[in-house]
């Protein structure tokens, strides 16, 4: 089990550790257009590795969102967030063609 946490910057309630399962073993995904070649002319989205693990054990685990939280180590409210965040960011990449990376930031 890997223990991830982003730096906190500014006021605030600093975050608690997620426990992160799988690192993505891909951290790029780029639109390839039809010839082939990939369509790098826009800004990418990014993806974090947060949103990454709640959407993995959400959609592709199948487990429950209180399922998903106990996991991670975090509470049900904030895996909505991410799981929310996470559909925007791989809608808008789909729908306007946009590549996504998944990064610690």
């Amino acid at each position: 089990m890997w223990e991830w946490r982003r730096r906190w910057r500014g006021p605030g309630r600093p975050m608690k550790p997620r426990f992160i399962n799988v690192k993505p073993m891909v951290i790029r995904f780029v639109p390839l257009g039809p010839d082939g070649s990939p369509l790098t002319s826009t800004l990418p989205i990014y993806l974090t590795y947060d949103e990454f693990e709640a959407f993995r054990l959400v959609f592709y685990e199948g487990l429950t969102q209180e399922e998903a939280a106990k996991k991670m180590g975090i509470s049900r409210g904030t895996i909505w967030r991410c799981l929310e965040n996470a559909r925007k960011k791989i809608a808008t990449m789909l729908a306007e063609n946009r590549s996504l990376i998944v990064t610690t930031d």
